[in-house]
Order: structure tokens, then sequence, then C-alpha cells
């Protein structure tokens, strides 16, 4: 079905679906496995979903939020690792010393 238009011209009747944005939607993938799963896959996915948006023009948030989050929660995984690990040695050298 179409409209017709004053000046003769046929249109649509519709106006098609916007194309998909490249990335979009694994952006939004990286942004909840940052939190669900592991904050360093849904860093990788957000780059990923980052540069398929950059080769279109488009300004993927929900990438660049999984980006920035996912480095936050793996410094943070790396200095809460680094803590026990550090405790754990300070807790064998004391049990050592007061063992002997």
């Amino acid at each position: 079905m179409t409209n017709q238009a004053p000046d003769g011209v046929q249109t649509p009747a519709y106006t098609p679906a916007p194309a998909s944005v490249p990335g979009k939607t694994l952006g939004i993938v990286a942004l909840v496995l940052t939190f669900v799963v592991s904050s360093l896959l849904g860093l990788i996915l957000g780059y990923v979903a980052r540069g398929q948006s950059r080769a279109v023009g488009y300004d993927n948030t929900p990438a660049k939020i999984a980006i920035i989050a996912g480095w936050i929660l793996t410094a943070l995984g790396v200095l809460v690792g680094i803590l026990v690990i550090v405790s754990v040695m300070i807790a064998a050298s004391q049990g050592a010393v007061s063992g002997s």
C-alpha cells in the first residue's frame, strides 16, 4: 500500500526499521558480563563492541561503561588478591616464629 503525495510521487505507507548499529548489542552484553560473570571478560568484549561501533561512527555508551567498570573491578580484584597473599604470608611467618 502506498500513499500518493500531492506531487504524484508515491511514498511507502510505513517507515523501515532503522539499521542495527554494530556493537550495540555486544556493548550491552559486555556491560552485563562485567558485573555478573567476569570483569576481564566484560572488559575485552567492551573493547570489541566499541571498535565495531567506532567503525560506523556510533558512540557506544554501554561499551564505554563496561570498559570503565571492567578496569575498576579488575584493579580491585588484583588489589584484593595481593592483600590476601600478603595476609597469608604474614600469618604463616607468625605461625612459624611462635611455633619454634
